[in-house]
């Protein structure tokens, strides 16, 4: 399987509830952590909610 590395460049300081919840389901949580994930639809969807707060890297 494809998979992408996600980068948090963002706080989750002062962020709705949600989004923290995102952000854990991702296996972040601190700044510049980063892991790889699995490819899929629901791992991009995430990311597209937190655009201010996380980036894909190469």
């Amino acid at each position: 399987m494809a998979t992408i590395k996600i980068k948090q460049i963002g706080s989750p300081i002062r962020r709705p509830a949600s989004q923290k919840k995102i952000l854990v389901g991702l296996g972040l949580g601190k700044m510049n952590r980063v892991v790889e994930r699995e490819d899929t639809a629901e791992v991009r969807g995430a990311i597209a909610k937190l655009p201010h707060m996380v980036k894909v890297v190469d």
